[in-house]
This record gives C-alpha cells, sequence and structure tokens, in this order.
C-alpha cells in the first residue's frame, strides 16, 4: 500500500497574519470613532437645526452607523 504526504504552505507567514490583524484593528478604531463623533455632533445639534437639515432626533444614530460604517 501506498501513502502520499504532502504539505503545502499558503504562503502567508506569522508576521503577515499579525500585521493583516493589526491594520484590519486600525480601520474599525477608525470607522467608530467616525460613528462616535458623527454621533456626538449630531446630539450636539440643535432641534431646530436638526429641522434645517430634515433630520429628526431618532434618525441620528442611523445617519452616524451610515457615515462610518455605510449602508
Amino acid at each position: 500500500m501506498a501513502y502520499v504526504v504532502t504539505n503545502r504552505r499558503s504562503g502567508i507567514s506569522l508576521a503577515d497574519l499579525v500585521a493583516n490583524i493589526a491594520v484590519n484593528v486600525k480601520a474599525a478604531l477608525a470607522r467608530r470613532a467616525i460613528y462616535s463623533r458623527t454621533l456626538a455632533e449630531l446630539n450636539a445639534l440643535s432641534d431646530r437645526d436638526l429641522s434645517d437639515l430634515g433630520v429628526s432626533r431618532h434618525q441620528i444614530a442611523d445617519l452616524a452607523r451610515e457615515a462610518a460604517y455605510g449602508k
């Protein structure tokens, strides 16, 4: 009986994996910062200012989420 053993390397090193994770974490933190900043800025507006923009208070979280993460 014959056995075949193959070892394949994916070509991705541990350093590449760690660097990729770091890039993803940095991007996630940047998106979260955009969300938080947008949410704070919209919440700071008066009802009149929001009305001028055509935005109601209950839309603020959705608008901040869309600004940071897209639709």
